[in-house]
């Protein structure tokens, strides 16, 4: 593999291999459930560099096809699936695209950005709203995620009740294929019916099919004004309710829509005593809700006052707060983000990230609690998420006193199956955000249809025959 390892260096310069020393940053998972060992940790400067890289590598593997040689690819190492890092086999290639990093222009009359795939999606909204537009992708990573690893996995966020996924979000894409081909399918065109629409293929595919580059992104208008509400409720099936009279009384204006539950608002509480956790101890869920006004802050104002009033009129909200300043706007916002940093503090927990129509997510909770606290009594539940999208973050928690490391260990398989069982009987998914990586690549043959793994398998051999890109991710052939 050193001459391998040699020509790389020859692409990419010396100082963009890594072999050796600590290479953490790349090795492990955002969750820190995985640590393998990458046989290279490749750095390119640019598309052709990406290429080249992929090319010889895949002509390194059609020559030494018991090598093992593989190529993971990797943004900002966020995933929250164990997606993008190498395993402990030592023949995998981190193809790192942080040097990737140049918004290669923005077209203010298409309202379009064009950017690399090793943006950090908050430098893209800064970069937006310098030219007073908004990208409107959201999500908490976003000060270290980049913008190739947001479609690779088709990241949600907070915002996806208005805005979409970032599929939602993107027009046209860069990608070098399996066999170090560039597809240039960068465009700016909201219409084009030529045929299979490529970008769809690659965007939520992990890097199983070929490597994102660049990407050409939808912007909107900056609203005139972003006011935030939280509002206790006294049950899912309220906070259900309040969604439908905020898309009636909001319309488009709604752009975030999030539901809390108590324990995981008084993870928050403890964890962090300085942040102030409005009406928490008051009701099982509290919402909170985003209203983006593009005529004044008087209209949001009256938009909101008039909904909550409706609201507290019908019992479906039992009180609630709305920010004044922008300052304690975000810091509504920053109890929401904190939930998933106060349930680590706490202990090892195991993450669902699950989906299912809103107006079966009331039951979807009820019917899974009493299953959990069946099988395991004592059980925490840490549920918050984006109701507005129907996906839940639906954690659970080790009882009070029990080891949560032994607790992962011994019960882990046993809740995931209930917890999955469950969302399928409601008609869900078992990923709607954070991706199949590798912790639910062997779930699917239980919760995908036979039909669409097929073809999803088809797919795959066709673009990728050495399975060269990411194996073991998303779909195993």
């Amino acid at each position: 593999m050193q001459t391998l390892l040699d020509e790389l260096r020859h692409i990419v310069g010396n100082a963009h291999v890594f072999t050796d020393g600590d290479l953490t940053a790349w090795e492990q998972d955002w969750r820190k459930r995985s640590h393998g060992k990458a046989l290279a940790v490749v750095r390119p400067a640019c598309t052709e560099e990406v290429a080249r890289v992929v090319k010889a590598c895949a002509d390194y593997v059609s020559a030494n096809p018991a090598s093992g040689v593989s190529i993971v690819p990797q943004g900002g190492n966020t995933s929250l699936a164990v997606g993008s890092t190498p395993d402990d086999s030592g023949r995998q290639i981190v193809l790192s695209l942080q040097r990737m990093n140049t918004v290669r222009g923005v077209d203010a009359d298409n309202l379009t950005m064009t950017v690399e795939a090793g943006c950090i999606l908050q430098n893209l909204q800064e970069r937006a709203e310098e030219a007073n537009l908004l990208f409107p992708l959201s999500l908490a990573a976003e000060g270290t995620c980049t913008i190739g690893g947001n479609l690779g996995t088709n990241a949600g966020g907070t915002q996806v009740v208005r805005y979409g996924n970032t599929r939602d979000l993107c027009l046209g894409l860069e990608v070098v294929t399996a066999q170090g081909e560039v597809w240039h399918g960068l465009s700016g065109l909201r219409k084009d019916n030529t045929g299979y629409d490529l970008r769809d293929l690659f965007i939520g595919s992990e890097g199983t099919l070929g490597i994102i580059t660049a990407a050409t992104l939808k912007l909107y208008p900056l609203p005139a004004a972003r006011l935030t509400a939280w509002a206790a409720v006294p049950s899912l099936e309220a906070a259900v309710t309040l969604l439908g009279l905020a898309h009636r009384h909001l319309g488009a204006g709604l752009t975030g829509f999030e539901a809390m539950g108590q324990f995981a608002l008084s993870l928050v509480a403890k964890h962090f005593a300085q942040l102030r956790v409005p009406l928490h101890l008051d009701a099982p869920f509290c919402v909170l809700l985003e209203n983006s006004d593009h005529e004044s802050e008087l209209h949001a104002h009256t938009q909101f006052e008039r909904l909550l009033e409706i609201a507290l009129d019908q019992g479906c909200v039992t009180d609630a707060v709305v920010s004044e300043t922008l300052a304690q706007a975000k810091q509504l916002w920053h109890v929401r983000e904190s939930i998933p940093l106060a349930q680590a503090l706490e202990g090892l927990n195991i993450k669902h990230d699950i989906s299912v129509p809103v107006s079966n997510i009331p039951d979807f909770v009820r019917a899974t609690d009493a299953l959990l606290q069946q099988a395991l009594p004592g059980v925490r539940l840490v549920n918050f998420g984006h109701l507005g999208d129907g996906n839940l973050h639906y954690n659970v928690q080790a009882p009070e006193g029990v080891d949560a490391a032994d607790f992962l260990r011994d019960h882990e398989a046993r809740v995931n199956t209930l917890v999955f069982d469950s969302v399928q009987a409601f008609g869900g998914s078992i990923s709607a955000e954070h991706g199949v990586g590798s912790l639910k690549v062997d779930h699917l043959a239980h919760y995908k249809s036979p039909v669409a793994l097929g073809l999803m398998r088809a797919i795959k051999q066709a673009l990728d025959p050495r399975n060269l890109m990411n194996p073991g991710r998303v779909v195993r052939v």
